[in-house]
């Protein structure tokens, strides 16, 4: 069958196929033309093209100029659009009038059609258009109705890709910071499992040793008081040039006591607060003959529990993350939730965590603030459309993310600033615009700041923007009693 861009030519020049009254018996079955009379429907089945498409039929690419008002006689039309990296898909069904319409500024196609199954269409050319309204005056309202459903449509499907981009981007910093927690964890675990044996061997050696009771306790004694010593003292300095210097003063200490195999005890020592003083009081605690396997005891449960603290550290962190996750999505609250403005904004900071680099956060949070009636994910969603264009818009080299929250009058005020290139004047005033967008093809949709100004109005607030070279400031007024979020 001829494409879409072969039909716009050939099209009107060819006499439908079907009969006048078949025609006009499918037209009677669209709701759309609902109410016209005989003479009307007549018109449009004399002044039809009617064409059948076999399934799979490509009729008409992304880029075609589209000339015709299609009216779905038979089958179904799908309708694909690549957007942000997402599959946008409408379906045209038997009964709906799609295509070029009537006051519409569509002058290509957006995407690629596709016939579904064998489909028949009948097609008015848009040289006919001002005969069709002049003859059938109710045309007019009939095609800005559908183009009002067609554009909430391409409206809802543009939101949801939108959503979907935002929750890659979730998933995909989610999965950043809790992979390094992860590996250290794994890594720690799995270096923990081998020490412990280590440190079973050691310490089944040092119990073959048959020392006498008074060196046993002295050596409980030190231990203890080194491990004091350890628990009391600020951690060694992770300068990477004074851990090595102070590696070979022990490397040096354990070669002059003789102890096989120092530079297995050393970097352990080294990174410790433990000093050669310490290590001479072992000497003259514990008979020579033990002081060998009494070290490296000693080092494997040094060992040990850093392995053990790594393992904690890394698992508070994955557990902080799913905190701050479940508080970002407000898993199973109702709807309307008592807010903790500051906790909100903070849960969603932690979703950029591997996003800020050299960026630096300030909070500037009032000591006391009150929480606030809203939808809690909501919520979340300006935050996070704030946060991430405050993000984009500072460069590599870094740049100050600051947060504030205070109480003003009867609104609670946040503001998102950052220290980025700022928003051009020209720019400035379309900016909470519904597909208005800076960034480049493919990267946004501009809806984001459309989305965030509609959730902020349904909580009965309101959202300003300030921007100058080096000082981006979003405010969000959001009303304390919060009647306006009901």
């Amino acid at each position: 069958m001829a494409s879409m861009a072969e039909m716009n030519t050939t099209l009107v020049e060819h006499e439908a196929p079907m009969a006048c009254e078949d025609l006009i018996s499918s037209l009677r079955r669209f709701s759309t033309l609902d109410g016209l009379t005989e003479e009307e429907f007549r018109w449009l089945a004399e002044n039809g093209i009617e064409t059948i498409h076999e399934d799979g039929e490509h009729i008409f690419r992304a880029g075609e100029v589209l000339e015709h008002l299609a009216f779905v006689l038979d089958g179904s039309f799908q309708f694909r659009m690549l957007r942000s990296g997402t599959l946008g898909v409408f379906v045209g069904r038997a009964g709906q009038i799609t295509g070029k319409i009537p006051y519409s500024r569509m002058k290509s196609a957006a995407g690629d059609g596709f016939a579904i199954g064998r489909t028949r269409a009948m097609y008015i050319h848009q040289s006919r258009f001002p005969e069709m309204l002049a003859t059938i005056p109710s045309m007019a309202q009939r095609c800005v109705s559908v183009l009002l459903d067609r554009v909430r449509e391409m409206t809802r499907v543009e939101q949801q890709a939108d959503k979907i981009a935002s929750l890659g981007k979730l998933a995909a910093n989610l999965s950043h910071e809790l992979k390094n927690p992860a590996s250290a964890a794994r890594s720690a675990a799995t270096s923990l499992s081998k020490e412990l044996r280590n440190y079973g061997n050691q310490k089944f050696r040092l119990g073959a040793l048959n020392l006498s009771d008074e060196s046993k306790e002295a050596y409980r004694v030190w231990a203890t008081s080194v491990q004091s010593l350890l628990n009391t003292t600020e951690p060694v300095t992770s300068d990477s040039i004074e851990t090595a210097q102070r590696e070979d003063v022990f490397t040096e200490w354990l070669e002059s006591h003789k102890i096989p195999e120092p530079w297995t005890i050393a970097p352990t020592l080294a990174e410790t607060a433990i000093t050669t003083a310490n290590l001479d009081d072992l000497v003259a605690s514990i008979p020579e003959e033990a002081l060998s396997t009494a070290l490296c005891s000693f080092a494997s449960a040094l060992r040990s529990e850093r392995m053990t603290d790594t393992v904690i550290d890394a698992t508070a962190r994955i557990f902080d993350l799913i905190s701050a996750i479940q508080d970002y999505s407000y898993m199973d609250q109702a709807p309307i939730q008592e807010i903790d403005v500051t906790q909100s904004l903070d849960a969603t900071l932690a979703m950029f965590g591997s996003r800020l680099g050299k960026i630096e956060v300030l909070h500037d949070f009032a000591p006391v603030l009150p929480p606030i009636p809203a939808y809690g994910s909501e919520l979340n969603q300006v935050w996070t459309e704030l946060i991430e264009n405050a993000i984009d818009a500072m460069s590599e080299d870094g740049g100050i993310l600051t947060l504030r929250a205070r109480v003003s009058g009867n609104f609670f005020l946040v503001e998102i600033c950052d220290s980025g290139h700022g928003i051009l004047p020209e720019i400035l005033p379309r900016i909470f615009e519904p597909f208005f967008t800076t960034k480049r093809l493919g990267e946004g949709l501009g809806l984001g700041l459309d989305n965030a100004s509609r959730v902020v109005s349904k909580h009965g607030g309101s959202m300003t923007v300030t921007s100058v070279p080096g000082n981006t400031c979003f405010q969000v007024n959001l009303p304390l009693e919060g009647t306006g979020a009901y």
